[in-house]
């Protein structure tokens, strides 16, 4: 099986996560592989991703890679931090090629056809919905998956704990991104956990 397919594979939910504090991360990354949920997609929006991912990633049993990953030098920085794997909101030829070179886990975002034949140009076939709620929502990504029935997704944006078991319902829909299960700030620990549990039910 495909490398990023196994990753995808392994819980409904990825956790889409946002992390100021580096002292934070492994009590999200424990709290969250205790409820379930062993993939991480930590964005690189804050100055302390990178040594967020570092720091996960010594947490026995958790699969850490990086988000909102745009161009070579985050994916550079991204793959010295430790990332196992790499999520783009976007697709461009750039990125793509560097990513296939590298030989990592890549799941990059599209929003249409057109991107999906830009995937597939490059050898690709997994593909992250971005932003999935705002592009249409699940009819959207039916009528895409019409013509382009070969390729597996994981809809990220706007997705809830609620709405989440609509979009696994759909065989191509490996798994879905949510940032509902952190919030902001101290993390509540055992509100993540129960959060991880509730959504790693959402496939049994």
């Amino acid at each position: 099986m495909n490398a990023i397919e196994t990753i995808m594979r392994t819980a409904p939910v990825i956790p889409v996560l946002v992390i100021e504090d580096v002292a934070h991360a492994r009590p999200v990354a424990e709290a969250l592989v205790a409820g379930g949920l062993r993939v991480l997609e930590v964005t690189l929006r804050t100055a302390a991703a990178l040594d967020v991912i570092a720091e996960m990633k010594k947490v026995p049993g958790a699969i850490v890679g990086a988000g909102t990953v745009v161009d070579i030098p985050g994916l550079e920085s991204a793959i010295a931090a430790g990332s196992e794997f790499i999520v783009s909101p976007g697709l461009t030829e750039n990125l793509g090629k560097a990513a296939v070179a590298k030989g990592i886990p890549f799941l990059p975002g599209i929003a249409n056809a057109g991107d999906i034949m830009r995937g597939l140009d490059l050898g690709l076939k997994h593909f992250k919905f971005f932003p999935a709620e705002a592009n249409g929502g699940l009819p959207a990504l039916k009528s895409l998956i019409g013509p382009f029935g070969q390729c597996k997704f994981c809809p990220t944006g706007g997705i809830k704990q609620e709405t989440a078991a609509d979009w696994l319902a759909v065989s191509e829909i490996l798994c879905v991104g949510g940032s509902w299960l952190v919030g902001k700030g101290t993390p509540d620990v055992v509100a993540i956990e129960a959060a991880a549990r509730a959504a790693a039910a959402l496939r049994t």
